[in-house]
């Protein structure tokens, strides 16, 4: 389980990786943090862990194509989230006009 730095939600939104910890590290969203898809559970505890994380903290949520950030999605949701997206995978995510106005660059775990 990768752990996360405190910039995953300095701006009120965390974005959550879904895929696992090697295809994190080949490249990623600069504010997003890892929790791989089989792991969401226990690391969405350890996340809640700090005080500005709430059941209605807006998650966004991606993979590789949008079908694990699907299942975290529904499984986010049965622990009581309220503002969790599936924002789809990673390759597009990158492409959209959002992440571009949202300030996201494609950078690797250092």
């Amino acid at each position: 389980l990768s752990l996360f730095g405190v910039q995953a939600w300095t701006s009120n939104i965390v974005w959550i990786d879904v895929r696992s910890a090697s295809e994190y590290q080949s490249g990623h969203l600069s504010q997003a943090v890892n929790i791989p898809h089989t792991e969401i559970a226990e690391g969405i505890t350890t996340l809640l862990a700090a005080p500005s994380i709430e059941k209605d903290t807006e998650i966004k949520l991606y993979c590789g194509s949008g079908r694990r950030a699907g299942i975290v999605l529904k499984v986010l949701e049965d622990m009581g989230y309220t503002h969790v997206s599936n924002e789809g995978g990673y390759q597009e995510l990158l492409a959209s006009k959002t992440s571009a106005q949202a300030g996201f660059h494609e950078g690797a775990e250092k």
